[in-house]
Formats: structure tokens, C-alpha cells, sequence
């Protein structure tokens, strides 16, 4: 996710760091080299390459505007929602971490138990973030189970709905030793619920992308356009239809990209969700929860980018 201030006019036209321009670039040079081509075809050989009217190309491109719109608007809508799940799971593993607080009346075991539940909860976080981002490291998840948890880890298939399991016993057995009371394990248990609720909508947002067919259609369409525009304007512009058309290119190729990114929340793009940063987060707040004082500090944005 990029995080940085507003730039000032004169930086506007030269930040790159979390720009699309460097993955549409090609495209673009492409397109202006086309266009440069078929100016000089146009002027050599007006036989043979021929130009039209580019006023009907105006209907094209405003229908093609509202289509990436609209596309954008739905990307936008996944990657808002990943944010508002990720903001619910912090919120949730906050109040789980002073609901058990109830367990420290048990004395000693009361608060073993209690380190045990929100060390789990540490590692569900960070577990959730190598389900949801492909090639994570999943040290950081390894480092906060015992050896048979671990065990128990790499055999499951769905890896953060193992640790919300392994909690859900260690509730089960509090109960059944008097330790908590019905209620209380029901609050408790209402909690672990949501973190499951949690995974439940990433997983949706992450294994359901936008319709591969309406995609394929604005892909070529864009194209197609970027192709004819030079045609529609050699007559007007002459030697400037190359740079209009890299401009238009540039909108439409950059819209779509960034439709991409936005498309895919918990990707590895820099328009990306800082879920890794929000996993941290999580096992800071429940270390100082339990008391812990030699805290790392709060993820900071690296080249502008939190991940």
C-alpha cells in the first residue's frame, strides 16, 4: 500500500514509486511507434494507408470510459472491503485480548491459558496472511506455536482454520475444568466466530476475482482503440498524433492496470494491502497486552510502500 503525502505540482510528473507507469510502458512506447508509422505511411503511401473521420472514435471512447469506470469501481469496492476485514480482525483480536482477561482470576493457570489463547491468536493473523499472499514466508507464523502445534500446521490443508481450532479446544477445556463459566465461553467464543468470519470474506475476495470475460473485453477494446485513433487523426494533428495518442494510451492502459491491482487486495503489488503490517500490528498490541514491554516498534513505510 503506498503511503505518502500529496506530492506538490512539480513532483506530480516525475514519481514513479507506486506509479502503474513502469508496467504500462511498454504499451505505451508501443502504441506511439504505431502511431509514428502510420503518420509516415499516411504521408508517403496515402493509397494505401488511408485515414477517416475521427469523430466516431468519441463514441467509442466514452463508452469505453464508463466501462473501466465501472470495472474500477468494482476493484476498488474488493480492495476497500479487504480493508474494512483486515480492520475488523485488529478490532476483534483487541477485545479477545481483554476478554480473557477473566482467566487471570484462575491464578497461575488462568494466566498460562491466557498467553496460550492470544499467542494462537498471533499466529492465526499471521497465518492468514501466508493464505492470502502467495509465496509469504510462514516463519513468523512457526515461531509462536510449540512443536505439535507446528506438527498439527503443516498437515492442515487450511491453515489459519487449524489455529482457530486449536483455540476453540483450549476454550472447550477451560470450560469442561470450571474455568470459565457458559457465559464466558460463549463471549469468547462469539470472538473466535468473528476471526472465522474474517477469513471467510478474505478467502471469497481472494478466490473470486472480477468476470474474466468482461476483463478480456475491455483489454481488447482498449487496444483496439489505442490502434484506430491515429487513423481518425493523422489528417489534424499530423506529427502529433503520436504523443495525443500515447496520452489517451496512457489513460486507458493506466486505468486498467490499476484495475489489477486493486482487483487482487492481498497481491504483492505496491497498490496492495499493507496485511503483513496489520498482522504485526496484531502481535504488538496482544504482547503489550500480556504485559510484554520490549516491543518492536509499529510497521513503517519502506520507498513509500507498506506491505
Amino acid at each position: 500500500m503506498i503511503v505518502r503525502d500529496r506530492p506538490n505540482l512539480f513532483q506530480l510528473f516525475f514519481i514513479v514509486r507506486g506509479s502503474i507507469i513502469l508496467r504500462i510502458l511498454p504499451q505505451i512506447v508501443a502504441i506511439f511507434l504505431l502511431s509514428a508509422l502510420i503518420v509516415w505511411g499516411h504521408e508517403e503511401r496515402p493509397n494505401l494507408v488511408v485515414s477517416f473521420n475521427g469523430s466516431s472514435l468519441s463514441l467509442l471512447g466514452i463508452a469505453l470510459s464508463i466501462f473501466l469506470g465501472f470495472r474500477n469501481n468494482a476493484a476498488y469496492d474488493r480492495w476497500w472491503e479487504g480493508r474494512r476485514d483486515w480492520g475488523q480482525l485488529v478490532y476483534v483480536a483487541r477485545g479477545f485480548a481483554r476478554q480473557t482477561l477473566i482467566l487471570e482470576a484462575e491464578g497461575e493457570a488462568g494466566i498460562e491459558a491466557r498467553k496460550t489463547l492470544l499467542r494462537l491468536t498471533m499466529a492465526f493473523a499471521q497465518a492468514l496472511v501466508c493464505l492470502l499472499r502467495s509465496g509469504s514466508d510462514d516463519s513468523k507464523v512457526l515461531r509462536l506455536l510449540t512443536s505439535s502445534e507446528a506438527e498439527f500446521y503443516h498437515a492442515a490443508q487450511n491453515r489459519p482454520n487449524l489455529i482457530l481450532r486449536l483455540i476453540s479446544a483450549d476454550l472447550a477445556r477451560l470450560k469442561a475444568k470450571g474455568a470459565i463459566s457458559d457465559i464466558q465461553y460463549q463471549m469468547l467464543d462469539i470472538s473466535i466466530g468473528q476471526m472465522g468470519a474474517v477469513q471467510a470474506a478474505c478467502e471469497r475476495l481472494r478466490n473470486t476475482p472480477l468476470p474474466f470475460g468482461y476483463t478480456l473485453l475491455l483489454h481488447r477494446t482498449a487496444y483496439l482503440f489505442c490502434f484506430l485513433l491515429p487513423f481518425g487523426f493523422v489528417d489534424t494533428l499530423g506529427w502529433g498524433s503520436p504523443f495525443v495518442t500515447a496520452l489517451i494510451a496512457y489513460t486507458f492502459f493506466g486505468l486498467d492496470a490499476l484495475g489489477d491491482e486493486l482487483e487482487d487486495p492481498f497481491g504483492h503489488r505496491p497498490n496492495a494491502l499493507a496485511i503483513s503490517a496489520l498482522a504485526d500490528t496484531i502481535e504488538i498490541n496482544l504482547r503489550e497486552a500480556l504485559g510484554e514491554t520490549d516491543l518492536p516498534p509499529l510497521p513503517q513505510p519502506q520507498d513509500f510502500v507498506l506491505m
